[in-house]
């Protein structure tokens, strides 16, 4: 906590920190209004899958030339022009007359929070190297902060009336805030490091590891895009409670990255990801008995397993014997972000085909992989 209580009392910690929130303010109150797009446009679940599909292939499509765009331009400088860029493009979805129009600017939205998300981890990694302090962690925790803001939000649904408004008043609160804040480091500039080639001999175990990282994010991204269609569907809840499964998703991810450190350094990584697939595994089994409130309730224990994951799949393939930590870590990214990037239209037309309970069943199935490849994590001796 002693992390959360530097961000909370220097503006040079708070900047970037409430960047990692407004990412996901935007990104949140985008997702609770899914399942109305979905009915303006008259779309079915795997035309919705492939939308949704064009905004992480947005994300993913970024990458190569995200960061030769950073180093020119300078990361404080990359990442406020990041803020803005998603800030504008996060209106496009819900403005979207038609599905390409919907396609399209859901590319662009995920392009540009894409760019927004290298850069400010980058800013983050060359604050900590320049002042020495490691917080890393807890701004992650206020990403989930962020869900948790724009989940309230969904209470707001009925008096706003109007889900372009609606993130209109979002948009309006992320930029206000951040304006106050660019000057505390739009100046940061990254440091140049050194690279070293990658050793194809020590792939086996961090493939083990891009694999979980495949299926957690994959399996996070789901239950972020398809819980409101699932509440309402599956669980028949009113609409005022379509946003309470991704709510609760994202309070627990708040909280359970804020205490992750401390435990992981207790029990060790390997354990972490054991527990937190544990965690999850109970979560699922709430949301498939159907009921509202405790698919609901599913939705939270889901979110407090998956929230250990990330950050601690990073942490342990930054620490592969042999392997430099950055060559790992973007290993680990890609291959998260490929997940994140396939699971939801591959769930939209087995949604179609089956129904949302296939989907899943198949998540749930998804968590006991990773407690699966614990143990070969652990014989393959990776702890960090």
């Amino acid at each position: 906590m002693n992390s959360l209580r530097l961000i909370l009392s220097n503006p040079r910690y708070f900047g970037p920190a409430w960047v990692f929130a407004s990412i996901n303010i935007l990104f949140g109150t985008w997702v609770i209004y899914i399942p109305s797009v979905k009915e303006k446009l008259g779309v079915d679940k795997a035309d919705l899958g492939i939308a949704i599909f064009f905004l992480s292939f947005g994300i993913f499509t970024i990458f190569p030339i995200a960061s030769k765009i950073i180093n020119k331009i300078g990361v404080g400088k990359a990442t406020a022009f990041g803020v803005v860029c998603s800030s504008v493009m996060a209106l496009f979805p819900l403005l979207a007359p038609n599905y390409y129009a919907l396609m399209a600017g859901l590319y662009l939205f995920g392009a540009c929070t894409g760019f927004t998300d290298i850069a400010m981890n980058t800013l983050v990694a060359e604050i900590e190297k320049e002042d020495k302090k490691m917080f890393m962690s807890a701004v992650h925790g206020f990403f989930s902060l962020g869900g948790v803001l724009a989940g309230l939000g969904s209470f707001f649904i009925l008096s706003i009336g109007n889900p372009a408004v609606h993130m209109l008043l979002a948009v309006i609160v992320v930029l206000v805030v951040n304006a106050v804040f660019f000057k505390y480091y739009y100046h940061v500039k990254a440091a140049p490091v050194d690279k070293e080639p990658f050793n194809i001999k020590l792939f086996k175990p961090l493939l083990v590891i891009g694999i979980v990282s495949f299926v957690a994010m994959g399996s996070e991204g789901a239950i972020i895009d398809w819980s409101g269609l699932y509440l309402k569907e599956v669980g028949f809840a009113p609409e005022a409670l379509w946003g309470a499964g991704f709510l609760g998703f994202q309070i627990t991810m708040t909280l359970g990255r804020f205490v992750g450190d401390a435990i992981s350094t207790r029990i060790g990584s390997i354990k972490m990801v054991v527990l937190g697939a544990i965690i999850a595994i109970v979560g699922y089994v709430l949301i498939l008995s159907t009921s509202t409130y405790l698919a609901i309730t599913g939705f939270a224990v889901c979110g407090l397993g998956y929230s250990v994951l990330a950050p601690v799949l990073y942490r342990i393939g930054g620490n592969v014997k042999g392997i430099d930590s950055s060559q790992g870590i973007s290993f680990i990214a890609g291959m998260g972000y490929t997940g994140f990037l396939v699971a939801p239209p591959i769930l939209g037309f087995v949604a179609k085909k089956y129904s949302l309970v296939t989907c899943f069943v198949i998540l749930l199935g998804c968590a006991v992989l990773i407690l699966l490849a614990t143990f070969v994590l652990n014989r393959k001796r990776v702890e960090s």
